[in-house]
């Protein structure tokens, strides 16, 4: 294999695939990146067995081939050289692959591409298109929720499922680590109709999340019950899913909650953050003490002090106090659009609920801790 190519190009490239590549591995291999020359393009593979990120970048082919070398070394060696510098990538010396730019050349040790694993997607019968922005707003309003507790695997991703039929049916997305839950929904795309319900791993959904920035991007979303894969621009994402069953996150939704707390979202956020300062890393309570038109915070650490604020809301309820992960508080505030939160409470030992008033697509609901 002998390519010349320009530093953006490649570093673009390495920028989506390298990410998948983990620092440690019991299989060398999986520390490589596989480079393929052909046509006029350069592909560049990575993999961690769970999911595979495939991405090309336009260079001058002088000589097809396929290698494999240390993908965070190559990352690191691109990054480091100057803007605009041309690279020039030759095998010719048997065991290891000469990189050459001006100056600096470096040999990197190579493994051979034919022992490099493929994740094979299979059969892929679900397919259709859905915007960037959509499919990132669904994403991004949801994966803070995701647990990362790993005895209850199920709940490590992301459950995205279409529900109705016809012009009314929906694709929603559902994260929920027990505590908290987060809830978005749309339109569901042309295409969707019969869409298993899939649980997409953390790992994966991180990926996603950045292959979505670009507000122009399209998602071309291909699903099994088994694996996704998703082409956005010149990258291919495939991805296993969690096999596992979502619980009824529906039952926990609670749907009598009367007592409602309208407040500032950004003063409410302020406040939160101000109190819990003082607060354990262990604990992070903040007691919630609801009365007319009032909000008042306190938070408790025998271990370093207290700390009280107080906020105007707009609450015509009885009295009520009820604690609260502050973390977790932060968390859900941080994806609210409106600069309006909504609470809907009813007990100081029931789950509340929590409204973006911009987004009627978007729910939160979260659990009450003991204070």
């Amino acid at each position: 294999m002998k390519v010349t190519i320009e530093r953006a190009n490649i570093l673009k490239a390495l920028n989506h695939v390298h990410r998948v590549v983990e620092r440690r591995n019991t299989i060398p291999i999986l520390g490589n990146v596989l480079l393929k020359a052909e046509g006029a393009d350069l592909a560049l593979k990575a993999t961690d067995l769970d999911m595979e990120i495939v991405d090309a970048a336009p260079a001058m082919v002088e000589q097809a081939g396929a290698t494999t070398v240390p993908a965070l070394m190559l990352y690191d060696i691109v990054r480091k050289l100057p803007d605009g510098a041309e690279i020039s990538l030759d095998t010719s010396e048997g065991s290891t692959m000469t990189l050459q730019s001006g100056r600096a050349r470096f040999s990197l040790q190579m493994l051979p591409d034919a022992d490099f694993p493929d994740l094979n997607a299979g059969d892929l019968p679900i397919s259709f298109t859905i915007p960037g922005p959509q499919l990132k707003r669904l994403i991004d309003r949801t994966q803070f929720a995701i647990s990362t507790e790993e005895t209850r695997y199920y709940l490590n991703g992301i459950f995205c499922h279409v529900i109705g039929e016809g012009d009314g049916a929906k694709l929603r997305a559902v994260a929920t680590d027990g505590h908290r839950l987060a809830k978005a929904e749309m339109d569901a795309p042309a295409g969707s109709a019969g869409m298993p319900g899939i649980i997409i791993p953390r790992k994966s959904v991180g990926e996603i999340q950045k292959l979505l920035e670009d507000p122009e991007a399209i998602a071309q979303v291909e699903l099994s019950d088994a694996k996704i894969r998703l082409t956005i621009g010149s990258v291919v994402l495939t991805s296993k899913l969690i096999d596992g069953t979502f619980p009824d996150y529906e039952r926990v939704i609670p749907a009598g909650n009367d007592k409602i707390l309208t407040l500032d979202k950004a003063t409410f956020k302020s406040a939160v953050d101000r109190v819990s300062t003082v607060s354990s890393d262990r604990g992070r309570a903040v007691k919630l003490s609801l009365s007319q038109d009032t909000l008042a915070l306190a938070v408790n650490n025998p271990d370093s002090g207290s700390a009280t604020d107080e906020i105007p809301a707009d609450y015509k309820a009885e009295p009520l106090e009820i604690g609260f992960n502050s973390r977790y508080l932060l968390d859900i505030a941080d994806q609210l659009t409106s600069d309006t939160a909504e609470f809907r409470l009813a007990d100081p030992g029931s789950p509340t609920l929590i409204h973006d008033q911009d987004d009627g697509d978007a729910l939160y609901v979260l659990m009450p801790m003991r204070v």
